[in-house]
Formats: structure tokens, sequence, C-alpha cells
């Protein structure tokens, strides 16, 4: 196996944006099939495609979907025409708030909309534009992080010990990664010696993600708690952390899945350097300083129980029938105690289900922040498509 044979992450075909689904990944490999901008922001909300450069793509190839259905129903790019073009870029624009790369993508393709329209450009002209740039999106995105992957890479001299958090990989990114894309550079110099995936509670995109990934493309690796990363920093088993980002100031305080400030914090302890990884479409020059960033906040379920999904097969022909006959209408909620819940679809030749499972106390307060922002001194430095840049060079290499 290698990194070369993962999934594509998001892609364009059939007239439709095609996407894995990553809430049911690792143990479900399902793709989605958007056939209306809403559903894309239906995926981006839910994290079936998440990531900034990912959900970045996704809001590009969103626009170009409005553009293809519903946009094809004016008979001109006029005045309504462009209400409701701008309509929909500001819905997919506002899916998610900390991530700069969605707003910036569809702010590239509302540009070309109001550009082609002021040039008196019909829709279905306008649309064909769209889906190009889309595509460019998606292909300037991975060289990006191919170069970045090689310049992070050319940091590390010989066999090293990383630690990462979340899912800054392939599934982040239209393909290859920004922290992981380092790590795989480095594993094809032969620069990797062991890989520590925290689990980054309460999505685990590390234990789901990141530890799939790895496994994927022949790295290896090893699943800890959140929890552990000071005591494997102290037992000297860390040389390096990489992660990725969703946003980055122009003083070079970064916001990432939360949990990363409390890691660079624990690295500067124990003198392990603190690398951030992306592209430079994740840096924000028009906001100052972290404070400036809106820090998302999340569904309390996230961190009041646990959501699983699966698959299984029937039995007996006693089993067949009562599965059958239970959803045969689509899919069948299972009445559930204590506040779980369930859902059972037929697929394929078995069944699949989705389900979710309290494990705290009923009416339990909760707060669950998504991301968190790292202060520019605890980073040694921004490893870019561009090179490794520090926070005082990011106003001069990055526009």
């Amino acid at each position: 196996m290698s990194v070369e044979q993962l999934p594509r992450t998001i892609w364009w075909e059939d007239n439709a944006v095609h996407m894995i689904d990553q809430t049911r990944l690792p143990l479900q490999g399902d793709v989605l099939v958007c056939n209306t901008y809403e559903g894309v922001i239906v995926a981006i909300k839910t994290l079936a495609v998440r990531g900034a450069p990912a959900i970045g793509a996704a809001g590009a190839l969103g626009v170009a979907l409005w553009s293809s259905t519903e946009g094809m129903g004016f008979d001109s790019a006029g005045d309504d025409y462009l209400s409701a073009a701008m309509s929909v870029c500001d819905e997919l624009a506002d899916a998610r708030p900390t991530a700069v790369n969605l707003s910036r993508e569809v702010n590239r393709l509302r540009t070309i909309i109001e550009q082609s329209a002021a040039e008196g450009l019909g829709p279905e002209t306008i649309s064909e534009l769209l889906i190009a740039e889309g595509h460019k999106v998606m292909e300037e995105d991975e060289a990006a992080n191919r170069a970045l992957g090689d310049y992070g890479a050319a940091l590390f001299d010989g066999p090293t010990k990383f630690l990462t958090h979340c899912n800054a990989g392939s599934l982040a990114t239209t393909f290859y990664g920004t922290a992981l894309g380092v790590i795989y550079s480095a594993h094809a110099q032969g620069k990797v010696e062991h890989v520590w995936v925290d689990e980054t509670r309460p999505v685990n995109q590390g234990g789901r993600l990141t530890a799939w990934e790895l496994l994927f493309a022949g790295v290896p690796a090893q699943l800890i708690c959140d929890n552990m990363a000071a005591f494997v920093m102290g037992e000297g088993l860390v040389d390096a952390v990489v992660v990725g980002a969703d946003r980055i100031c122009a003083n070079g305080d970064a916001a990432n899945k939360i949990g990363t400030y409390g890691l660079a914090i624990i690295a500067k302890e124990h003198n392990v350097p603190f690398y951030i990884a992306a592209p430079s479409t994740t840096f924000d020059l028009n906001l100052a300083e972290g404070r400036q960033i809106e820090i998302e906040v999340r569904d309390s379920e996230e961190i009041e129980g646990v959501t699983v999904s699966g698959t299984f097969d029937v039995t007996s022909p006693e089993m067949s029938t009562a599965f059958d006959k239970m959803t045969m209408e689509g899919p069948a909620e299972i009445p559930m105690s204590k506040g779980h819940h369930m859902t059972i679809v037929r697929k394929g030749g078995g069944f699949a289900f989705d389900a979710w499972f309290k494990n705290t106390p009923t009416h339990v307060a909760c707060f669950n922040p998504a991301f968190d922002v790292t202060p520019a001194k605890y980073i040694a430095g921004y490893i870019t498509e561009r090179g490794v840049i520090t926070a005082d060079e990011i106003v001069s290499k990055i526009s």
C-alpha cells in the first residue's frame, strides 16, 4: 500500500459533487453524491467533508454545482441570476466559520460570476467557467500539498519520531495532505522512524482518519489518547510535532483542531519543535491576531456520546424477512431508551446502521469549541508550498 493509492477526497463527475463520507470511515467506505448545493452544505456542516483545503474545494464545487443545475433555469445572467448566485455563495461561505479556505475559494468563484455577468456572458458559459475553476482549485491544492511536503521533509536529516493531531492528511485536502504530506514525503525519503497519532476528541479524526491513512500508506504509527502526548514527549519519544491549520493570522497565530494549543505548550516544555503545515491559502492576512478568529462551537452531542456505523448480514430467513419489512420504505429509525438512537437501511445484500449512544449523564451541560488558537510564539515554523517560514516572514512571503 502507498499514499498514492488513497482515494480522492472530493471530485466532480456527471454534473455532481462526489466525496468520501468521512463520518463513516474507517469501517465503511461510502461515497456521497451531492446533486444540489444544499447537499454540499449539509456535507460540510456534518463533517462528511472536513479539513480546511477540502472544504474550500467543496465550497467552490458547490457554487459550480448550483450554476450548472439551478442557475441554468435563468434566461440570462441578469439581476435575478446574480442575486440568486450571490445568495448561494453566501450560504456556502458561511457553512463553517473558522477555516478561511472555505470563504476564500467560494469568493474566488463569486468573482468569476460577477465579472462574467458584467461581460454579458450567459449562464451556460459561466457554468463552464466555474466548473473549470473548481477543477483548478483541486489541482492547485494537490500541487501545494506535494510541494510543502517536500519542504517539510527537508527539515529532518534522519529517522524522525513525529507526533500529529487531528487529521491533516489526504482526507483533509483534495489529495496528499499537509501535516501528513510532510510525513508522507519524509517516509518516502526514509526519514520516518515512527508517528504518534493523537486520537483527537471529541470526533476522533486522529483515531478514525489519520490512523487509517497511515496504515494505508504503510507508515509506522501508533494511536494514543490526547492526554498521553505529554507522557510520550517526556519519555523522549517525539522529535517533532507537525499539525495542520484552519486559519493563520498575519502575526502567525494559528487556529487548528481543539487540543492543538495545549499540545504546543507541552512541546515547548519538552524542547520539541512544533510546526504548522499549511498552504498559503490558509493564511489570512486580513486578521492581525488570533483573537479575531471566529471559533466554531458545535453540537454538544459530539461530547455527550459516541457515533458508530457499520454493516451486518442476516443469518436466517426470519431475520431477513424482519429487516426487509423494517426497511422496505427506506431508513428505519429504531426506538431506543436513554437518548440513544439508531437507523438501519438496506445496503447491497445486507444492512447498514448508523447510531449514537449516550454515555454521559442526562441533562449534563456541555461546551464544545471545535478549534483553539496557538500563539505564534509556540510555533517553530510554517511549512508552506513556498518554503518554511517564520512568523516574522508571513506578511512578506504570503500574499
